[in-house]
């Protein structure tokens, strides 16, 4: 059903005026919708990502059930320090991740990148301590289902699209909630928090005029700006109660001694930040290593280890000795060498697609990329998944429109343990990333008529 579904999309773009009037109102909408990330068009598309109802109620059950292996995780690694080392926390990023955030959850909202294809679903990381996207995807479902092309698909099928914002917002006040033990007496402020400058920023204005419209009072601000007075977490004149933190603790480190105020309003219990600090601990990629080590399945129900078994990729820090795969024992660094084709070599804390070594493209010098791993000392090797293409109708800079190959990342969102939306990245190339280069579109959820 699938494949008909997106032929006979790409044959109603065969209708030259359709096409034309659906290119004209989408980048009316990108300009309208400030759908743009680092100055180019977030979407080039003039496709959504179509999955299955009955696909995505599978990925659904897999991201939820990983996700309560995820908190197990999180609990047995701030009862023993031993698994932090295994995670590759740092001293800093350990007392941080000390502090209580006052809510249960470790990561309220999260994102897990995959690969879903007709005979495999695949995990490839998680980003649990600021995932980017909810309200890029949000105006981008808008724009996608008002398309001439898309009222003409909707005859054939029924579609279904997500509302991030909303889940976002719900997740920011139940936070608080849990975090004052009572309901507020007035709608809570809220601070969307980052570095100045960001590619992001067109986001951020995006949440902040819905925050708005829903009655919260919100404003955007860098830590620079933020000041801790008589107990208060303040910029300028507003009083901040949340703090919806899409700062990194990376670019937040080599800037926490001059700009405190964040981390001692945080230290105090004096505002709720979602995703609090100790979002880290599952931040790391080498949650992976811990997932799917047999010494950690004690950790875990039956079936959260079947879930594990069958859509986590086997993970491993790079380091000299001895490792298991899959049972068997092994040299791990000669294991590495050898098997080149299916693996990867990542960093265990970096983003944007930066530092990986893919061991399939012959333009990578493996035993370097090893070495580099080894000097770096904080790396992973990661099991090659089976990865998801489809051809999209792309736009060139011309406004013509290509049918290209593309990989498909698909991205559930997760907020407070739940799948409640999800969006795709796309790339002509082994990393679908948008830093790095490639697209996000809108994924809808599809049935026919």
């Amino acid at each position: 059903m699938l494949n008909e579904a997106v032929t006979h999309y790409h044959e109603l773009l065969n209708d030259h005026d359709l096409a034309q009037s659906s290119l004209k109102l989408l980048d009316e909408g990108f300009d309208r919708a400030k759908l743009i990330f680092g100055g180019r068009r977030l979407s080039p598309y003039l496709r959504p990502h179509f999955v299955t109802e009955d696909d995505f109620a599978r990925v659904v059950r897999i991201c939820e059930t990983v996700w309560s292996a995820i908190e197990k995780v999180k609990d047995a690694a701030v009862a023993d320090e031993s698994l932090l080392d295994e995670l590759g926390m740092t001293p800093i990023e350990r007392e941080l991740a000390k502090i209580d955030p006052g809510y249960r959850f470790v990561s309220p909202t999260s994102r897990l990148d995959s690969f879903l294809t007709d005979e495999a679903y695949s995990f490839v990381e998680l980003n649990g301590e600021s995932p980017a996207g909810i309200a890029y995807a949000d105006a981008a479902f808008e724009i996608f289902e008002q398309l001439p092309v898309m009222q003409r698909f909707k005859e054939r099928y029924n579609v279904r699209r997500f509302h991030g914002r909303p889940l976002m917002l719900k997740v920011l006040i139940d936070c608080y909630e849990e975090f004052l033990g009572r309901k507020p007496e007035r709608a809570p402020h809220i601070a969307i928090v980052d570095l100045k400058g960001l590619p992001t920023q067109k986001e951020f204005e995006l949440f902040r005029e819905y925050f708005e419209s829903q009655g919260y009072p919100s404003v955007i601000a860098s830590p620079d700006e933020l000041e801790f007075i008589d107990g208060r977490l303040r910029v300028r004149d507003f009083e901040i109660d949340i703090v919806y933190k899409r700062l990194l603790v990376n670019e937040y480190l080599p800037i926490i001694a001059e700009q405190p105020a964040l981390l001692d309003a945080y230290r105090a219990g004096a505002v709720c930040m979602v995703n609090g600090f100790r979002s880290k601990i599952i931040h790391k990629k080498a949650l992976f290593a811990v997932l799917t080590d047999a010494r950690h399945k004690k950790l875990f129900t039956t079936d959260e280890q079947q879930m594990i078994a069958a859509h986590v990729p086997w993970t491993r820090g790079v380091r000299a000795g001895k490792s298991d795969y899959f049972g068997k024992e092994i040299d791990l660094l000669e294991f590495i060498g050898e098997h080149r084709d299916r693996l990867v070599l990542k960093p265990n804390d970096d983003y944007g697609g930066h530092g990986i070594y893919i061991g399939w493209n012959d333009e990578i010098g493996w035993d370097e990329a090893i070495h580099n791993a080894l000097a770096n000392g904080d790396y992973l090797v990661q099991e090659r998944v089976p990865t998801a293409r489809e051809t999209f109708p792309a736009l060139t800079p011309d406004d013509t429109i290509q049918f290209v190959e593309q990989l498909v990342d698909l991205d559930p969102l997760l907020f407070n343990g739940k799948v409640g939306a999800a969006f795709t990245r796309l790339s002509s190339n082994e990393l679908a990333n948008v830093t790095a280069g490639g697209g996000m579109v809108p994924t809808f959820i599809i049935q026919k008529r």
